[in-house]
């Protein structure tokens, strides 16, 4: 058993402890690129507009109103009106217009803003996570593309081009699980390979690389608790004591009722923090509490019939990868189903295919659906996807693979035998129940999404979801919140960014962290005007 520590030592974001409790303004939880934004603006990093003109006459009109205020001062939402993209948040389009204008139409401009440092305006915060700054992006596979273009993954004041020609060697091109170049998802062209375009695609050990690099060389390490997971998020009351949301009782919380812990909203986070084989309790009260966390902590599971946990069912390339490595699969192996029509599944496909792995490939959507991925994706710059996209369609099937659309996976049988079933047809006026078929398999690799864990709320959060009678989900059922402060419509001093109000892509979530800081400066200016 691990041994553990109950004092609280010099953790990131203090103000003063009461009774073993630390005070700050902001918990941020999530250290993806979400939580590292929000930290560079929130240590008095504010964007201004500069003299480059904005290709959009009406914004540019906007920006020129008030060019001596900071952005983060100036009404996000008559900034953003009238802006469309491929965001549904219309911050996230804003941000996304100043820092990579016209990216939409293949241009590459230079960026419409300034930062300028103010240290007298940081706002004290700390930013918890489990692993290194980067978040997920140091769980993917790295010798797998981003994407998004390598430009779109960058953060403020540090442009990833420049830093991945100092930082990119050919050893990260590997797969970082088995060693091997077999895990590649696009070869190297004899020009110099893909990222040497100017509108590359980046590697996912690139990314994951450039957002650690990035806490450290903007001097944000001191806001990171690394190694820390939350387990209790609650909201205190007025008088230093809380409500238990399992009993609704109200419990002690501190005795001192010291003027940082008794404000008139304060929410109180609970956590572990591992450091090394030992494991320290925190406790911090801060009266901002925002949600940066991914959406690939529980992965979707199929409903299914029969033998369904004897290890044949996963929901991780990497156990797929580990059963190569052992030599548990080669290509005389029984076909490995892969379950879904995503681009995890295409990336998964191709890595099989790559190692000679025959392929069952089931998903229930028609190959002409145009709520298909492939369909948005440019063929220019992501061949192998539609490589992959070309072989789903194929009636004829491809040597190794085999496509079933409009199937479902229905039962796991004795002898590794998988059932499908087909779609209905409707034959002389009649609705005919879809043919069943039996395949047999060696692994079923199932990646039909994934939904985040909020573990640490009553009712795993789904309470704050837009529909509060279903889980959370990214893209059916996001937190319910303000669009222009990302404040919870449903529990004051919350915030929730990124993928869990429906911004997957890295371009689009530096608008989350702009529309929290703007509203906490604005909050701030108006209770205390002398300091902004």
């Amino acid at each position: 058993m691990k041994e553990r520590m109950e004092d609280i030592q010099d953790l990131p974001g203090s103000q003063g402890t009461c009774t073993g409790v630390l005070h700050t303004d902001v918990v941020v939880i999530g250290n993806g690129p979400s939580g590292i934004c929000l930290s560079y603006l929130l240590s008095g990093n504010w964007p201004y507009a500069n003299n480059h003109p904005h290709p959009n006459p009406i914004l540019e009109s906007k920006l020129r109103e008030n060019p001596e205020r900071s952005i983060l001062q100036q009404d996000l939402q008559y900034l953003s009106e009238g802006l469309e993209g491929r965001s549904n948040n219309p911050v996230a389009l804003l941000m996304d217009s100043l820092c990579h204008p016209n990216a939409d139409l293949g241009t590459d401009e230079p960026s419409c803003l300034q930062w300028n440092h103010h240290p007298a305006r940081n706002i004290p915060h700390v930013v918890l996570g489990k692993g290194p700054p980067g978040g997920a992006w140091h769980n993917m596979d790295g010798s797998m593309l981003t994407v998004s273009l390598g430009n779109w993954m960058e953060l403020p004041q540090m442009e990833f081009r420049q830093w991945a020609q100092h930082h990119r060697s050919e050893r990260k091109r590997t797969c970082m699980r088995c060693g091997q170049a077999h895990c590649f998802s696009l070869p190297r062209s004899p020009h110099g390979g893909v990222n040497c375009a100017r509108q590359d695609r980046a590697y996912m050990s690139d990314v994951a690389q450039y957002y650690s690099d990035y806490v450290k060389h903007m001097g944000l390490e001191k806001n990171f608790l690394v190694g820390s997971t939350v387990t209790s998020v609650r909201r205190l009351v007025v008088d230093c004591a809380f409500i238990n949301q399992e009993s609704g009782e109200q419990e002690a919380s501190c005795q001192l009722h010291r003027p940082e812990c008794c404000r008139m909203n304060m929410w109180e986070v609970r956590g572990v923090l591992q450091v090394g084989d030992l494991e320290q309790l925190f406790c911090y009260h801060a009266p901002h509490v925002v949600m940066a966390i991914g959406t690939t902590d529980i992965p979707n599971r199929l409903d299914l019939k029969g033998d369904i946990d004897n290890g044949v069912i996963v929901h991780d390339l990497r156990e797929i990868e580990k059963a190569i490595a052992n030599r548990e699969l080669d290509e005389h192996s029984d076909p490995v189903m892969v379950v879904g029509a995503g681009l995890t599944a295409a990336d998964a496909i191709l890595c099989l295919r790559s190692c000679k792995i025959p392929v069952v490939h089931v998903f229930r959507r028609d190959v002409k659906d145009q709520g298909l991925i492939f369909k948005t994706l440019p063929d220019g710059f992501y061949p192998e996807y539609h490589k992959v996209y070309q072989m789903m369609k194929s009636k004829e099937g491809y040597p190794g693979y085999k496509s079933y659309p409009r199937h479902d996976v229905v039962e796991m049988s004795a002898g590794m035998k998988c059932v499908l079933k087909g779609p209905t047809r409707r034959c002389l006026g009649m609705i005919m129940e879809g043919s069943e078929k039996v395949v047999h398999v060696s692994k079923i690799l199932v990646l039909i999404g994934a939904r985040p864990s909020l573990s640490f709320l009553g009712n795993n959060g789904t309470e704050l979801a837009v529909d509060s009678t279903k889980q959370v989900s990214s893209k059916k059922n996001p937190i319910d919140v303000d669009p222009f402060t990302f404040e919870s419509a449903k529990a004051r001093g919350l915030y929730a960014v990124g993928p869990l109000v429906g911004d997957n892509f890295v371009r689009f979530v530096k608008g989350g962290p702009l529309g929290i800081a703007s509203h906490l400066v604005k909050t701030m200016m108006d209770s205390d005007s002398t300091k902004w």
